[in-house]
């Protein structure tokens, strides 16, 4: 019997794309593991040991295990579902696979060079380690061909699923939106770029409408922000919200808006082309492969080139109803998919 053990160690950060990769994935694993050929071990915090129920085998993290850690010969493959992560098998039978989401670091911290430098070397010790490498993106594959070495090792795109999870009934959301609003979600950091949002509500009387985890420093920036075009009554930063919450906003927004800087992939963009929403967002890092021809694109962040290209992608979105092609588009990107193609990487690796 094959073991595989899976890397969920980042689930110890909810409210996370890490979080939701580990957990959509591992799930889809579950339902098509073929029992008599392989044998899936989920590598968990002690706060997360029944993220996937009472039944699957998990092995608890600890600290110490990125200095040693015991029985790890029993694994014929180790997924490393991050990229910096510093626990891996001491086994060197142990094959592994790694799963490399993006290098945004590269953008965040530009002027830190040293800083750059450390978690080059840190993620190139991983490389050296793994037998396959997965990106998430072709945008993240393009980075760390660029950036790192990777010599003959195999390396593939897997694009992440989109794991929607809808309830009908559910109309009271911890905030209610008391106007027709655009959404936004996600970590408030700067490289998410939100504080460059509140112009899109001049000339209207929508409100902004942005969940996530909180940076207040950030946060400041971004009413700061409302403040020079006098809409701060209008901005709300709600904080964390449930998969109840998520639902409704997505549902009942009247566009979302995504002008990251930096992302490997970009799980709310296919998580409001689902609703068949207008979509607006940057045209940095992998965003462009994720939205294709179905989104709306801010070019640069100019307030006014903001709010005319924010204007005639709602006037096109209203007169075209492009809804069902949005929808469509999301629907490339799905557990099942990915699921199948990990599976295959693994049986590749233990079979050879």
């Amino acid at each position: 019997m094959n073991k595989v053990l899976i890397d969920c160690e980042r689930t110890k950060y909810p409210n996370t794309g890490l979080f939701h990769f580990c957990l959509n994935l591992g799930n889809e694993l579950l339902t098509q593991t073929n029992p008599l050929q392989e044998s899936l071990f989920f590598y968990l915090p002690e706060a997360q040991r029944q993220l996937f129920g009472k039944s699957p085998q998990h092995v608890l993290q600890h600290p110490l295990h990125k200095f040693f850690q015991p029985g790890t010969d029993k694994f014929q493959v180790w997924h490393s579902t991050y990229q910096n992560s510093r626990y891996k098998p001491f086994n060197p039978a142990t094959r592994v696979v790694l799963t490399v989401h993006d290098l945004n670091f590269l953008i965040e911290r530009k002027t830190e060079p040293y800083s750059i430098k450390k978690s080059l070397r840190q993620i190139q010790e991983n490389i050296n380690r793994a037998d396959h490498i997965v990106c998430i993106s072709a945008f993240t594959q393009q980075t760390i061909a660029e950036h790192l070495h990777l010599g003959n090792k195999p390396v593939e795109v897997i694009y992440n699923g989109c794991n929607i999870n809808e309830f009908p009934g559910f109309k009271q959301p911890a905030y209610r939106p008391a106007k027709q609003f655009i959404f936004s979600i996600g970590t408030v950091l700067p490289k998410k770029n939100f504080h460059v949002l509140p112009c899109l509500l001049k000339n209207n009387d929508y409100e902004l409408v942005i969940a996530g985890n909180n940076n207040k420093q950030y946060e400041t920036k971004i009413f700061e922000e409302a403040k020079l075009h006098g809409v701060e009554n209008r901005v709300k930063i709600i904080g964390p919200v449930s998969e109840e919450d998520k639902y409704w906003y997505y549902k009942n927004c009247l566009a979302f808006a995504f002008p990251s800087l930096a992302e490997g992939f970009g799980f709310p963009v296919v998580e409001a082309m689902y609703y068949g929403k207008p979509v607006f967002i940057s045209t940095h890092t992998s965003l462009p492969e994720i939205g294709g021809d179905t989104a709306y694109y801010f070019e640069n962040f100019e307030p006014s080139l903001m709010q005319r290209t924010f204007e005639k992608g709602m006037q096109h979105y209203s007169e075209n109803n492009p809804s069902a092609a949005i929808h469509k588009r999301a629907l490339q990107f799905k557990w099942s998919n990915a699921a199948a193609l990990y599976l295959s990487v693994y049986r590749t690796l233990y079979n050879q």
